[in-house]
């Protein structure tokens, strides 16, 4: 959506209305924030299976000669290494090594790709592309027509079993899948750190598969559980612990930069650099000690009165039972089990760095 544009809606939105759900908008759209609850909304992820709309997200996809080589100069990770089926977390960079997008690559075909990209970034992303873009290559933006839900908890493969009559695609796939009379991509990724799908399909489809994954039991769940879930699982979020100012080597993201794959990609000097001369800072977990209130982004760390970082997230963790957030602070002050201090409306509340993920949902159980 331009900057000033009319508030664009999903082709869930009725069915959010229906249901009473609370809106608000978010990256340009109108979206639930909750319906019951946040907190039931967010222990129904971690107990059972919520769906998400996640319509508002953006669809690329793009085929031609010679496709995944130019999208390897474009994104961090390597994306060749992907057989068709696969995917992939990767970012896009500008030149200064700063996060433009972090973003999830599938492999659809020997030279076809989807991309599935922030809500935010959908303009800026195609925009980006398109200026370097290449003779005899497509590049299709599918956003504005497909709708997608996103079914995480631990019993979102089963009802993903009930509704398709068919297995959820392995860990980090992509499969097609029938749905009535249309094709939809069913992917296993997830930002809850529970097992999912995230389903795609074209959007006048979207109404009837949100109805069918609620009949066969899914909790519909808004983007405030979204964030105290992606909080407790340290996913970061655009805008918040991403940006064009801070790199994926500082937010701990280096699992998804491929330094040294041929041809290299957009940023990678800057990388080298940084990383050549060390991290000055880096993002860190945190919890709140003492029944203080939860953090909230902008808040100021301290060492003493020196100031040593800021929170970017925070939040009430309803599975944990205290505040907790996501932080970007001096590199000599990131170890876990470090304490600070965090200045709340003037005064200070002692905090402790800790280790990542801040809760153990399925995906990390037993690690």
């Amino acid at each position: 959506m331009a900057e000033g544009g009319p508030i664009l809606r999903t082709p869930l939105h009725g069915a959010h209305v229906a249901l009473g759900a609370r809106m608000a908008e978010f990256a340009g759209w109108d979206m639930p924030i909750q319906y019951a609850g946040i907190l039931e909304e967010h222990r129904a992820v971690r107990g059972a299976v919520g769906a998400f709309d996640i319509s508002h997200m953006g669809e690329f996809f793009f085929t031609g000669r010679g496709i995944g080589a130019w999208l390897n100069s474009l994104l961090t990770n390597d994306i060749e290494r992907l057989a068709p089926g696969e995917g992939q977390y990767t970012l896009l960079l500008n030149e200064r090594g700063g996060v433009i997008d972090d973003l999830i690559a599938y492999r659809l075909g020997a030279e076809e790709y989807f991309l599935v990209v922030n809500a935010s970034k959908i303009e800026e992303d195609g925009a980006w592309m398109r200026d370097r873009m290449k003779a005899g290559m497509h590049f299709e933006d599918r956003s504005a027509g497909m709708a997608a839900v996103a079914l995480q908890g631990p019993r979102a493969l089963q009802v993903f079993r009930e509704v398709f009559a068919a297995e959820a695609p392995a860990r980090f796939c992509i499969a097609a899948h029938d749905f009535g009379k249309s094709t939809a991509l069913v992917a296993r990724t997830g930002y809850t750190g529970e097992d999912g799908v995230e389903i795609f399909l074209p959007g006048d489809a979207g109404r009837a598969l949100w109805d069918r994954l609620l009949a066969a039991g899914a909790t519909p769940a808004g983007l405030g559980a979204r964030d105290t879930l992606r909080l407790e699982a340290c996913y970061p979020l655009n805008g918040h612990e991403l940006g064009p100012d801070r790199t994926p080597l500082a937010a701990g993201l280096g699992f998804a930069v491929a330094m040294e794959k041929p041809g290299g990609f957009v940023g990678a000097e800057a990388l080298r650099a940084q990383k050549a001369a060390g991290l000055a800072e880096r993002l860190v977990a945190f919890s709140v000690e003492g029944g203080a209130a939860p953090p909230r982004a902008g808040y100021g760390l301290y060492a003493g009165q020196g100031r040593v970082g800021e929170v970017t997230s925070g939040t009430f963790s309803p599975s944990l039972g205290r505040g907790i957030g996501m932080a970007y602070v001096a590199a000599d002050r990131a170890a876990p089990g470090t304490g600070l201090e965090m200045e709340v409306r003037g005064r200070r509340v002692p905090i402790v760095i800790a280790r990542k993920p801040l809760y153990k949902g399925g995906l990390y159980e037993g690690t």
